[in-house]
Order: C-alpha cells, then sequence, then structure tokens
C-alpha cells in the first residue's frame, strides 16, 4: 500500500492542506498524498483531507487491496451535534469512527492450535472476541481514523494509525505476503463483497432458489478459471444466511407508520439523498437512491437523459411515488431514484433535486446529463436547468396515454377514435402559432358534443389543468414519441407490481411502499441488467417487461414502412412474423398517432407507431417539431422588427447566437432519439436572422 507521502506537517495546520478527491468511483491509500503529522496524539500517522461524501468510497478502495484483500468493520463510532462545543479544536469532530481490519486485533491463530497464551492484543474499546469470528482474527492491526471536522462538516479529516496489514512482529498475517495464508481462505478478503452480497438478495427477491444461485455461481466461476478471491468461496451457509435474512425482515418496523419510515431512514441513510418529515408547514418529502441505482445513473445519465415519471398512485397509495429514469442501449426505463412526497413532485422540487445532483457529481465530477424530460408543468424548469445543466424537454407520454385509453373506454366507433384523437393532437400543435388555444378546445368539445361519456370525463380531468400544459408547451420543446414507449413500459411494470389487489391492505403505508421498491422491484432491474450485461439468467427474465416498442422499432426495416409522402393521412407497416398483413397508422409522424394492431388498441404506444415516426423523422415529411415552430416564430418576429436601443439589440444578437447553438444541442439529441429533427429552413433562418440583426440600421 504505497501512497504518496511529503513533510512532516503539525495537526494545527490540517485546515490547510489540500482536499483531495481523486476522480475513480472507488479509490485507495495508494490514490492519496499523504502527510505525516509532527507531535500531537497522532505524531507520526499519516493524514490527508477527502470530502466527507466520499468516505465510503475510500473505504471500499481500502477493501479491494491486491495484496492484502480486506474488510474494514467500523470498531467504535462517537457522535456530537452542532453547537455542543464552543471552542472546538481544529481537529474536533462531529462524527468520529474508527475502521480496523476484520483481521484483527485479536490472534487466534494459535489459540485454535492450543498453543496460544491468552494474551493477545485487545482493541482500545475493551471489546472481547466477536462470537463465531474467532477463524478470522490473525492479529491484523491496520485501521484508521476518520473524522468528519466540526468547523468544516463537508469535510473528512482521515488518520492511517498503521496502514500495512501486519500483526504485532510487524509480518504479513494475510494475504499474499502472508506465506502461512497461501492455500486458506485468509489469502482473500474475510467476507464476500456487497457486490456479490447485493447479487445473491436480489436473486433471492426474484425467486431464485438456492440450488440454482450456488449452480449458477459455480458456473461463473469456473468461467473465469477458478477461485481467485472470497466471492469465490461462497456457499450454501452464505446464501442460506441471507434467506434468512429476508424472511425475518418486515416492512414495518414499528406500528406507527411514520415512525416505521424514520426507522427506515436511519438504517439506509446511505440510501438516502433527501429526507423532510411532515409538519405543520411543510411536507413529507423522501428521496431514494440505492447504490445500483446510483451506479446505473452515472453509467447512462452521462451525455444521455433522465425522464420523470410522477405523480404514481395518487388515487390509492398515501402519497404519490415520482420515479427518474434513464435509457439503456436496449431503450429500456431503469429507474435510478425515487421520490415520495405528500405534495405534487414539481411543487417541492427545488428542495431535493439539488441534493441528487450534488450526489452524482460528487461521484464523478466530469458527469453531464444532455437532457432533462419532464411529464408535469408543476416542475420547476430553471430549477432543474440551474441543478443539472441541461435542456429540459416536456415529455407528454402521461397526456397521450390517457386521452387514447379513455377513448378507446368510452367511444366505440373507431373512426370517430381516431377524428378525435387526431383533433386532440391539433389542440396541443396550435398552441404554438393560435392565440387563444382555448378556443380551439371550445371548438373540440362543440364538435364532438355528442361524445359524451368522453366529454364528462375531458371536462372533470383536464379542464383545470389544460391551460398549464398548452403553457408548458409553448415554452419548452417537446420530446418525441421514442421514450414514451419506455416510460409507459415502466409504468405498467410499477402498476402490475405495486397494484395487486392482494397488497390493498398496505397501500396506505409508505414503509411498505418504500420496502417493496426497494427489494422486490429493485431486483427485478437488477436481474434485467444483469442478464443484458453476462447472457446468464436469460430463462428468468419477464420478457413482457424486458423489452419495448420503441426497442422492437429499431429492428423493422425502413423498407417495410409504406408511405405516401403526398397523402400523410395513412401510413403502413408490414407485419414481422406475417409478411401478408399490413397494419395501418393513422395521422402518421405525430405523437398523436394510431395504429390497428392489438397492443396500440389497448391504449399503449406500438412499435408501429414509432417506427413511422422515426421514418417520417428521416425523411423530413413530419410537421415541424413543437419547440422549432415556436423558436421560427420569435425569431423572424425579432427580424422583422428589430429594436432601436443599441443595447436591447445586443442583447437580441446574443440571444438568437445562444437558440441557434441549443438548435445544434437538439440536433444531437435528434439523433438519439429524443427529438424529431429540424427541418433544414429553422437552422438556416437561424443563422440569417443573427447575422441581419448584426448588421448597423
Amino acid at each position: 500500500m504505497k501512497g504518496h507521502e511529503t513533510k512532516m506537517a503539525r495537526m494545527e495546520d490540517i485546515l490547510n492542506l489540500p482536499v483531495q478527491d481523486p476522480p475513480f468511483t472507488e479509490f485507495s491509500a495508494a490514490h492519496i498524498t499523504w502527510v505525516k503529522v509532527e507531535g500531537g496524539r497522532q505524531g507520526g500517522d499519516d493524514i490527508a483531507l477527502i470530502p466527507f461524501s466520499r468516505v465510503d468510497d475510500f473505504v471500499k478502495g481500502e477493501s479491494s487491496n491486491e495484496e492484502c484483500p480486506a474488510s474494514f468493520r467500523i470498531e467504535s463510532r462517537r457522535k456530537r451535534s452542532e453547537g455542543s462545543i464552543t471552542k472546538p479544536r481544529v481537529d474536533g469532530y462531529l462524527e468520529y469512527t474508527l475502521y480496523w481490519c476484520s483481521y484483527g486485533p485479536e490472534d487466534y491463530r494459535d489459540c485454535e492450535s492450543g498453543l496460544g497464551d491468552g494474551s493477545n492484543f485487545k482493541p482500545s474499546t475493551g471489546k472481547g472476541s466477536r462470537p463465531g469470528r474467532r477463524h478470522m482474527m490473525r492479529g491484523c492491526l491496520c485501521h484508521f481514523t476518520v473524522k468528519r471536522l466540526y468547523t468544516r462538516p463537508l469535510l473528512a479529516l482521515i488518520i492511517y494509525n498503521q496502514r500495512k496489514h501486519v500483526d504485532k512482529t510487524g509480518a504479513p498475517c494475510h494475504g499474499i505476503l502472508d506465506q502461512d495464508a497461501v492455500g486458506t481462505r485468509a489469502m482473500y478478503a474475510p467476507r464476500i463483497s456487497e457486490e456479490l452480497r447485493q447479487k445473491v438478495m436480489s436473486m433471492l427477491y426474484v425467486g431464485i432458489s438456492m440450488d440454482n444461485i450456488i449452480q449458477h455461481h459455480v458456473e461463473v466461476v469456473q468461467g473465469h478459471g477458478g477461485p481467485h478471491n472470497r466471492d469465490d468461496f461462497l456457499t450454501r451457509n452464505d446464501v442460506r444466511n441471507m434467506e434468512r435474512v429476508i424472511r425475518n425482515t418486515s416492512h414495518e418496523l414499528h406500528i406507527d407508520d411514520a415512525c416505521s419510515v424514520k426507522i427506515w431512514v436511519q438504517r439506509h441513510q446511505k440510501h438516502v439523498f433527501y429526507f423532510q418529515d411532515a409538519s405543520a408547514s411543510e411536507p413529507f418529502i423522501l428521496g431514494i437512491q440505492t447504490d445500483w441505482q446510483l451506479q446505473q445513473m452515472l453509467r447512462y445519465g452521462h451525455n444521455g437523459s433522465v425522464a420523470s415519471h410522477s405523480t404514481f398512485g395518487s388515487k390509492k397509495l398515501k402519497y404519490p411515488l415520482s420515479t427518474l429514469l434513464v435509457f439503456d442501449s436496449s431503450r429500456n426505463a431503469i429507474p435510478v431514484a425515487w421520490v415520495i412526497t405528500s405534495t405534487l413532485a414539481g411543487q417541492d422540487i427545488h428542495k431535493w433535486v439539488g441534493s441528487l445532483a450534488e450526489r452524482i457529481r460528487t461521484k464523478d465530477s466530469r458527469w453531464r446529463l444532455n437532457a432533462f424530460l419532464v411529464d408535469d408543468p408543476s416542475f420547476g424548469f430553471p430549477v432543474i436547468r440551474d441543478a443539472f445543466q441541461c435542456r429540459v424537454l416536456l415529455c407528454v407520454w402521461h397526456v397521450r396515454r390517457a386521452w387514447i385509453r379513455n377513448l378507446l373506454k368510452k367511444c366505440c366507433n373507431v373512426d370517430v377514435q381516431q377524428e378525435m384523437f387526431k383533433h386532440l393532437g391539433w389542440i396541443v400543435y396550435s398552441s404554438r402559432s393560435v392565440p387563444n388555444t382555448m378556443h380551439a378546445v371550445e371548438e373540440f368539445m362543440e364538435v364532438f358534443v355528442d361524445q359524451s361519456a368522453f366529454m364528462d370525463y375531458f371536462k372533470s380531468h383536464w379542464s383545470p389543468y389544460i391551460e398549464s400544459w398548452l403553457s408548458c408547451i409553448r415554452s419548452l420543446p417537446v420530446a418525441g414519441p421514442e421514450p414514451h414507449a419506455a416510460i409507459e413500459s415502466y409504468h405498467r411494470r410499477l402498476k402490475y407490481k405495486l397494484f395487486n389487489d392482494q397488497h390493498a391492505s398496505f397501500w396506505p403505508r409508505i414503509d411498505w411502499l418504500i420496502h417493496t421498491l426497494t427489494t422486490e422491484f429493485h431486483s427485478l432491474y437488477w436481474l434485467d441488467q444483469y442478464t443484458a450485461e453476462t447472457g446468464y439468467l436469460s430463462n428468468l427474465r419477464d420478457e413482457s417487461f424486458s423489452t419495448n416498442a420503441w426497442y422492437h422499432a429499431l429492428h423493422i426495416p425502413d423498407v417495410d414502412v409504406i408511405l405516401d409522402e403526398q397523402n400523410l393521412h395513412l401510413a403502413k407497416v408490414i407485419s414481422q412474423t406475417d409478411r401478408n398483413l399490413a397494419y395501418t397508422i393513422w395521422n402518421p409522424g405525430s405523437e398523436f398517432s394510431l395504429c390497428d394492431c392489438r397492443w396500440s388498441s389497448l391504449g399503449n404506444l406500438c412499435k408501429h407507431v414509432i417506427k413511422v415516426a422515426m421514418v417520417c423523422k428521416n425523411r423530413q415529411v413530419a410537421r415541424p417539431l413543437l419547440a422549432a415552430q415556436i423558436y421560427r416564430q420569435t425569431l423572424l418576429s425579432l427580424l422583422h422588427n428589430p429594436p432601436d436601443d443599441p443595447v436591447v439589440l445586443d442583447h437580441a444578437i446574443l440571444c438568437a447566437t445562444r437558440l441557434q447553438q441549443d438548435i445544434k444541442g437538439w440536433e444531437d439529441l435528434s439523433s438519439s432519439g429524443l427529438l424529431q429533427q429540424l427541418p433544414p429552413e429553422i437552422n438556416s433562418q437561424i443563422a440569417d436572422s443573427s447575422l441581419l440583426l448584426a448588421r448597423p440600421h
């Protein structure tokens, strides 16, 4: 374990040390420049400052030492409350944690042979031997202390008291450097890793038997040439212990739901990125993100997009659930964070979105998001832009799904369904060009006044909110239909898992929702990703949710799309299973297209609609993107009526330049399927406008 060291420093100078934040997901002592302390209680020890939020990453990195694999346990911990000390020392702490290698400090190597004298070293806390772990104790003295500084709570002072994995004689006591450990488990870490524990627990939660887990593990170990670390020695007893944990775990940690939630939060602090308990003036807010979800957000969100799935279960659950999703390489939506709040998630997003963004950047400062897709007009768009420094797009999947499913339910005539859905789409599109869009809404209600069942639904559910939706459409670019399918697939899976009638008695409890999400539901997505990456356990995947219409649309050849560019009322897609069958798509290229296939007739977005939208986009025969329409209108208005004030004119030129850069960014999003391609005249008009505005008048 060779880290960099510099000259000795006095403890009084520790706040002048640089804060080190290595650009790795996990890091060890070898990645840090250490300073020797001169004098004081820590005289001669190595010290360094790191962000407190990265302490767990350091502990994991230290446990992965190739020469001496280890597992550091918390030997002792102390905490202080803020304001409890009037004159804190420079190294005074809010939290003090002592980590010790699990192969020590006691030494029972000789005791098991009956040769020990019972005088082995005991830890400073006074703890004796730990039941069931005598075989692990080999006298290792490697340990370090972490102090969360009282005067600077965002920083952690690491004091490495003994960096080598040696016993009291100074000899290596485990790992490959210990000759006595060669050929035994002492060559490896004393416990299975958190990654393997997560894997086995997930397999148990999705219903895989212990025999199948062990058989799969043996295949994996044989596949990489035999045992290389502690994880490769997984035993039936390990799996049985985890089975016992699951069996004895209940969502109800307290008879009172609010108390139960608080207990869960205290026990799972590393999975909570924001918590605010309900009070007379403040709503309940709980933001959850597991380590695995964080990894997926880092992996698929970087230079990608995050989409919101908000206000789920507002009629059945005690508090609605909102989810943040990323899209993997197969265009499937993966939940990377859950937010449970007693109000609409968008109303309080300013409270938790900053904490989530900071959590991500703490792990990887280079992480960048291209776009954030919102599905609720109440979201604070400026707050999202500030937190993630990205574009914000409006995703109308919720509107489309609600309208089409109620049309199919409340209107029996197929031709009328098509016309009504097309007209609803026209209302959305006209929000860009019609001064008073509510006139278009009133016209729609007059034309189809005989469809009383749907009109009653539309008036009661959408009249109070339609203006806010249309106002949002006027101000934000709108995402294309491709991500709708992935979000819909997640929505169906969540509904299938939570709203089983056998769980109805638990719906009013928040602790049940938290437990189900973080165990069984979380494990379903872990299995999907594990199977996709390794090819193992593919027979256990639920194929009805493992892929979606967006993914299937990518596998339909362009030649199987029959599109008359002179008459865009209809399009046809040849079936991939029956070449004699062709599906008809009405109003092609729009977010409000309809298909006559069975999947679409159930109110879902089908692969045929998405494929036709892709072809229309590539051939640039669909109507311009909603966002492009409003930008063109704004720029042309600015061009025809240039301001006289030179300061205002300079500002207008700057805005035009920024718009041109935004359009370029949208082209990048379009290539990933998130936006429709922009007609070429949009870019040219913006460029011309910038030049014309720059000329002297």
